[in-house]
């Protein structure tokens, strides 16, 4: 008879436990595998647009061309567009006739000692009845102090105006010097004045007055310049 057969040694055993195990975890591998790609298919099969990688979708909105406004200012009630209207006191009666030669479409009234306050009533009384320019021209305060509460209702007057041209004076009065200074910051507070700077060029050329200081030669060189001057602010 023959005998049992021999017990295999504990080498070989483990080898054949180890290559069980490895051939246990190449099937889960496998499994694992199999299952991931397919996710992916299914996946790839239920979108309907897919984009190539990096690639950003945007989504680009319908362009409307905005309407276009185009919108005139008409001139302010009381301005009359194309017109110029300048007011002052006797010093602009030297410069009138210059004046009116250098600037297209002027009306002058200049009046002896025509006061500040004067002058705010002449601008309203022509706002009022439709006969004021849309650029208009004050040369006074020669004739007295001003303040800055007497520039106001002159400024208010104004507004609406195209441009307003105010001539700053040169007068042998103590009043010159604070009534310029009036000027100066009153026009710094409209956004449509200018400020002709005559005492400036006056003190340059003390031979272009009469024996007050104030008035000029009517028509003389001194009336030919400060028209000019004026005239160069109006165009």
């Amino acid at each position: 008879m023959s005998g049992p057969p021999p017990s295999p040694s504990p080498r070989s055993e483990r080898r054949r436990t180890a290559q069980r195990r490895a051939r246990r975890r190449a099937a889960i591998i496998s499994l694992v595998v199999l299952i991931v790609i397919g996710g992916a298919t299914a996946i790839a099969l239920s979108s309907p647009t897919a984009s190539p990688p990096h690639q950003r979708v945007t989504a680009t909105a319908p362009t409307t061309a905005a309407p276009s406004t185009t919108t005139t200012q008409a001139p302010a009630p009381g301005f009359v567009a194309g017109k110029i209207t300048a007011i002052g006191d006797s010093v602009m009666i030297d410069y009138q006739q210059p004046l009116e030669q250098s600037l297209s479409g002027v009306t002058v009234d200049g009046t002896v000692s025509r006061q500040w306050s004067q002058g705010v009533d002449l601008v309203n009384q022509l706002k009022a009845s439709g006969q004021l320019g849309a650029t208009v021209i004050i040369g006074l305060s020669t004739n007295g102090p001003i303040t800055a509460a007497t520039f106001a209702p002159m400024a208010e007057a104004l507004t609406g105006a195209s441009k307003v041209i105010f001539v700053n004076i040169h007068v042998d009065r103590e009043w010159q010097d604070p009534n310029n200074a009036v000027l100066a910051a009153g026009v710094a507070s409209m956004k449509n004045a200018v400020l002709v700077d005559w005492n400036g060029l006056a003190l340059e050329h003390p031979e272009w007055f009469g024996s007050d200081g104030t008035h000029l030669a009517i028509n003389g060189p001194g009336a030919q310049a400060l028209a000019q001057l004026i005239a160069a602010q109006a165009s």
